[in-house]
């Protein structure tokens, strides 16, 4: 059955960080990012085009990785349907968020936090905040490159066809582009539910792990941030992974780093492509032909580093970030 587009847009990602302070540094101080809220052992941000409180959230823990991601639904109607499709596996509601109104949550097969809301709290800049941009909610900060506003997120997952179909089936996701390997084997999906290619990408884990964090994208608009904002990191010993370089996947221009707390973070130098067509037929590539495999991942730029395939967050003893940059 194919569900109604109930679910509007990707709201915010949570993270968990061992090194809170340098984290937030690197999200404020080098990415421009507004401090919203501070709560316990967590910190609310958001970019300059941000419309609502916040979009990133980051608490302490031991370990980098996902808390959760939260969904917005397009009205309170929507939102009840998507929560009938959810019953058999929800975990129940909450109304203890932060500039949240009531949320919904559940688990991806494998185990990923997430939650759908629609009511929440839209960003009201203070006076020395305020954009002359009446279409803007800030003004671009003068600290760092400034991302703009959040993109995407990307998780790792043991099984993508069974992702794929949660997404599809319980949540109203098309599948815009994707990845088949040796015999057929779908190895990456790329889902959206507006014009972007996408707001969640769907990997294989390349370590057999699963429930895993892959990384999270603020969206610039410019390519020459990326060149940019590359020329700051390397300053300052942030770990580039890959790029400034071009997908073939997504056609978008990017940069992933990690911030210092061991999250990778993917930054876009444009959107990569809108779709319209309402009859969209899925992109495949077929990364068991090597022309597939290196195009597909990289149009131009270099090739992406083992790391990319391997390592996620939480990390497992195999794949540490040490590992590869040590």
């Amino acid at each position: 059955m194919t569900m109604p587009l109930d679910i509007a847009q990707l709201v915010s990602v949570a993270l968990y960080s061992p090194k809170p302070d340098e984290t937030i540094h690197f999200f404020h101080d080098m990415l421009g990012m507004e401090i919203s809220h501070r709560e316990g052992q967590s910190v609310y941000m958001r970019a300059y085009e941000d419309f609502y409180q916040y979009t990133l959230k980051i608490t302490e823990r031991d370990q980098p990785g996902l808390e959760e991601i939260t969904w917005r639904a397009k009205s309170r109607e929507a939102l009840d349907r998507v929560v009938k499709s959810l019953e058999d596996i929800g975990l129940g509601w909450t109304e203890n968020d932060y500039a949240h109104g009531a949320a919904y949550k559940f688990r991806t097969p494998d185990g990923h936090g997430m939650k759908v809301l629609w009511e929440l709290d839209y960003f009201v800049a203070p006076d020395e905040l305020k954009s002359k941009l009446r279409s803007r909610p800030s003004k671009r900060p003068l600290r760092g490159v400034p991302v703009r506003r959040l993109d995407h997120v990307n998780i790792m997952v043991k099984d993508v066809p069974s992702h794929r179909d949660f997404m599809v089936d319980k949540l109203g996701f098309k599948v815009r582009e994707q990845k088949i390997g040796d015999n057929g084997l779908l190895v990456g999906t790329w889902l959206s539910v507006s014009a972007l290619v996408h707001e969640i990408a769907l990997m294989r884990d390349g370590m057999g792990a699963g429930n895993r964090f892959h990384h999270i994208c603020y969206w610039y608009g410019t390519p020459q941030h990326l060149l940019d904002i590359a020329d700051v990191f390397s300053e300052r010993e942030i770990q580039i992974e890959t790029g400034p370089a071009k997908h073939g996947t997504t056609q978008a221009y990017f940069l992933y780093v990690f911030e210092p707390g061991g999250n990778r973070v993917e930054l876009f130098g444009d959107t990569g492509y809108l779709i319209f067509d309402p009859d969209w037929q899925t992109v495949t590539w077929n990364v068991a032909n090597e022309v597939d495999l290196e195009k597909s991942s990289i149009w131009f730029g270099g090739k992406l580093a083992e790391s990319f395939y391997r390592y996620g967050t939480p990390a497992t003893p195999e794949a540490e970030l040490a590992d590869f940059y040590g």
